[in-house]
């Protein structure tokens, strides 16, 4: 607008003082004409704004609370874990089987220091009762945080120290992940793998309501090779006529002998062994 204001007036003949002082009049005219900016409408946009931020905030605030960087899973019978976040506290609690889900179910570890909720649950009943009775609990610790897992390692294995029956470990992120795809905890995952190499007929499902001894004496037996026992037995011969084994005396035997040993007849000869 300013030049075309100025070509406009290179047109008129008059002193360039004119032109100018008359240039400047107008301009002021304009700047006078444009719309003033309303004070309240100013601070309702910086309200806003501020309440953007806030929220923002908050919304961080929340997402970094209530994200797990950490998991310790518990495995005696009830098998659960817990989800650690960068605080150290507890916001998760979830059972990977029925006995886990309904001692989840009766907990109130959520927002707990995880030291105060792995002693919470060691003193429950339930758990009291099956470490009382030698039963084996596996716990692990997994996470993105190295640093953290190894200190909050290095705290249950303390707090644990006392009870022998009680095993504590690391694992990798992707081992749990894996032992989640099939809906176990990773103490007993790791313990199915170990029977799986064994006997590879054994499904999740069955190693999920198995306790963590009744799995250790499974691998034991596996290992060791046990198979069921096989005994012979004495078969009882009756009746007279000829028999179905043949004997080295000169009697004929009616009987049947089972297994390996032999078996006698009522004849007046022995039967042989099959």
């Amino acid at each position: 607008m300013r030049d075309e204001l100025r070509k406009a007036f290179d047109s008129v003949h008059a002193s360039r003082e004119l032109k100018e002082r008359t240039l400047e009049r107008i301009r002021a005219y304009q700047e006078e004409r444009k719309p003033r900016p309303v004070p309240g409408r100013r601070r309702g946009l910086a309200a806003a704004a501020a309440c953007l931020v806030l929220a923002l905030a908050g919304w961080g605030g929340y997402w970094l609370y209530f994200t797990p960087t950490v998991a310790i899973s518990i495995d005696v019978n009830p098998s659960l874990e817990l989800g650690v976040n960068r605080f150290d506290r507890v916001v998760s609690v979830e059972g990977y089987n029925e006995d886990g889900q309904a001692l989840a179910a009766q907990l109130s570890v959520t927002h707990l220091p995880y030291e105060q909720a792995v002693e919470q649950i060691l003193d429950t009943q339930e758990i009291a009762a099956l470490l009382a009775q030698k039963e084996i609990m596996t716990i692990t610790v997994t996470g993105s945080d190295e640093g953290q897992c190894g200190r909050i390692l290095s705290c249950v294995e303390a707090e644990t120290a006392q009870s022998p029956n009680i095993h504590c470990q690391s694992a990798r992120r992707e081992e749990v992940e894996a032992a989640h795809d099939l809906g176990l905890s990773y103490g007993k995952y790791r313990a199915y793998l170990e029977v799986l190499a064994l006997d590879p007929t054994v499904t999740p499902e069955e190693i999920q309501g198995m306790t963590m001894r009744e799995i250790r004496e499974m691998i034991q037996a596996l290992s060791s090779g046990q198979q069921p026992s096989q005994s012979g037995g004495q078969g009882q011969n009756q009746g007279h006529g000829s028999g179905n084994s043949q004997g080295n005396g000169n009697g004929h035997g009616n009987g049947n002998g089972n297994g390996q040993g032999g078996g006698h007849g009522s004849g007046p000869g022995w039967g042989g062994r099959e």
